[in-house]
């Protein structure tokens, strides 16, 4: 594989020993795992088991269930008195700082050896065994697809599934501009090598269930148009899912929708959730060319890429709307 020097560098040494050194290796992610996310991780332990490694999937919000199709090597837990056995390493993928994976893994985290593998621009490079973070990366896949090739193992079979979900996500399918030469070389190899790409884009976009439906018909048909059809908001309050029979996940990629109207520079998505009886609003923002929701998600704690961001306000969805409104106004000002 071209590893292309110019655009990422070599896998650090540091990182390939550790994966090679440690025989028992957890491998995580953000909670609420996107596409990126969790097929880089199921990608990452596919080639740890070839390699003979015992290897444990950690998220603190499990498999979901839109990638519920891929398969993994091993056990994907959501609680660590679930682990079959004590850690040598943990691998951090896809987080853009350490608490992006949850609070149950920070004690383990605290006191075991920890590689952080990423493309977040804000990473503090935070792994205590190594760092490896790469903003040019289109997606942590990217990165994971580099340590596989060097590690020896061919990226075939479900290993192969699991890198093409990841990286097919967080580039739009190969359409966003952070789409780079490399990632679709990794995608034509695995290609070469095997893998039946529209079957896999059967299971990955064909799975919708009815309430995903009606859930996606209700906010597009109450979708706010706001700032001179700048700004494209949608909210999805608790009551418009327990009214729909959705829940939170059937809302996954509906902002992408919200971008494509004519004229939008910012799609906004709020998520209202509430835990320990405690409300909560996840807000999604995206944006297109050198408007960045980045800086806008930065205020409230949150972050990501210049045109995909989120972060989370500890408020309703309405007052999360108003908080944000200022900022995303500055974008245009």
């Amino acid at each position: 594989m071209t590893t292309e020097k110019n655009v990422h560098d070599a896998v650090p040494a540091d990182i390939l020993e550790a994966l090679r050194s440690c025989g028992r290796i957890l491998v995580t992610a953000h909670a609420r795992p996107d596409g990126d996310a969790m097929g880089s991780c199921l990608a990452l332990a596919w080639a740890l088991h070839e390699l003979g490694k015992s290897v444990c999937v950690f998220n603190e919000d499990g498999m979901p269930g839109f990638l519920s199709f891929l398969n993994a090597p091993c056990p994907v837990i959501s609680d660590t008195d679930a682990l079959p056995w004590e850690p040598e390493l943990i691998a951090v993928l896809d987080c853009g700082d350490r608490t992006r994976v949850g609070e149950k893994l920070q004690p383990l985290m605290d006191r075991i050896p920890t590689l952080d593998i990423d493309h977040h621009l804000a990473n503090p490079n935070f792994g205590s065994a190594g760092s490896w973070a790469v903003p040019s990366a289109s997606a942590t896949g990217e990165l994971v697809a580099l340590i596989v090739h060097e590690l020896g193992v061919a990226m075939q079979g479900p290993l192969a599934e699991a890198l093409y979900v990841a990286i097919a996500s967080d580039t739009g399918n190969f359409s966003y501009g952070n789409t780079t030469p490399l990632a679709l070389r990794i995608t034509a190899q695995l290609r070469e090598q095997g893998l039946d790409i529209a079957a896999l884009r059967e299971k990955l976009e064909n799975n919708w269930s009815e309430a995903k439906l009606r859930l996606w018909g209700r906010l597009m048909n109450e979708t706010r148009i706001l700032e001179d059809g700048r700004l494209a908001a949608a909210f999805v309050t608790r009551a418009v899912l327990a009214e729909t029979g959705s829940t939170r996940e059937d809302a996954e990629g509906f902002v992408e929708q919200l971008r494509r109207l004519s004229g939008v520079r910012v799609a906004l998505l709020l998520r209202e959730e509430e835990k320990e009886g405690k409300a909560s609003t996840k807000a999604s923002l995206r944006s297109s060319g050198s408007d960045s929701v980045r800086d806008v998600a930065a205020v409230f704690g949150g972050g990501g890429h210049k045109n995909a961001a989120g972060a989370t306000l500890a408020m309703g969805a309405e007052q999360a709307f108003e908080a944000l409104l200022p900022q995303i106004r500055l974008i245009w000002s």
